[in-house]
């Protein structure tokens, strides 16, 4: 028979495979450099304020991301428990992005707003407080620990240079940002409501905010989770085409 070269002899076997898969491949991937963009570009999406992006740093290194995904399907049980399914555009500035594959707690990608700060504190304080079944440590340490902003501004500069949209003045004012964000009623919270539209101006932590009160990684965490599928207004989007720019 025809196939029996390929049943008797494996590494002739092996390169069939090979030359098959390849072709697979190119038909798959190859009409992708020929399309402006896979990502739709959708009405709200920008990049994270430096108040945002150090809380979401903080929960890539405390593990956040091994029990909790940021990725909704499509499927009628997601969407009901969770709210509207992801769109690709909502992770378009994530580096590394946080879909993941394994739920231990709930999907986090619609959890702005849904609880309160101090729900949050007490939550990242002691998880059992407000969910008595929970099986997540404690970070009581977070507010303890003021927020290192040393480099953010490289950070931002480094997300700058594979495409996030982070401008020259975004990025000079990287370090005025952070303590803008925890200081409502200024003139630099003004300043950074420009350049970061639907950020949210307050101390997320819970402790007494005043001039010169420095953040902390409670703060930037809590800032960070609240505004977690917020930036997109989906009463007005729609996915065949209007809602993009």
């Amino acid at each position: 028979m025809n196939h029996a070269i390929f049943e008797r002899n494996s590494i002739i076997l092996l390169i069939g495979a090979l030359i098959v898969v390849s072709i697979g491949g190119i038909v798959e991937i190859a009409p992708l450099f020929y399309v402006k963009s896979t990502i739709e570009k959708v009405q709200g999406m920008r990049p994270y304020s430096p108040l945002e992006l150090a809380g979401r740093d903080i929960y890539v290194r405390e593990g956040c991301y091994n029990c909790h995904s940021q990725m909704i399907r499509s499927l009628r049980d997601e969407v009901e428990r969770y709210g509207h399914y992801s769109l690709a555009a909502e992770s378009m500035y994530d580096h590394p992005f946080q879909w993941g594959s394994k739920r231990t707690g709930p999907d986090l990608a619609r959890v702005g707003g849904k609880y309160s700060d101090a729900w949050h504190v007490e939550h990242m304080r002691d998880p059992r407080s407000v969910v008595p079944a929970s099986i997540m440590p404690g970070y009581p340490f977070l507010d303890q620990t003021l927020l290192d902003t040393s480099n953010i501004s490289r950070r931002m500069k480094t997300l700058q240079t594979i495409g996030v949209p982070y401008t020259e003045e975004m990025i000079a004012n990287a370090d005025k940002d952070v303590v803008a964000q925890i200081s409502p009623d200024t003139k630099e919270a003004k300043a950074l409501l420009a350049r970061y539209p639907k950020a949210q101006v307050r101390k997320f932590d819970g402790q007494a905010a005043g001039e010169n009160v420095p953040p902390t990684e409670l703060d930037a965490v809590i800032a960070y989770l609240q505004m977690l599928g917020t930036l997109v207004d989906f009463t007005k989007f729609d996915a065949s085409g209007p809602n993009l720019r």
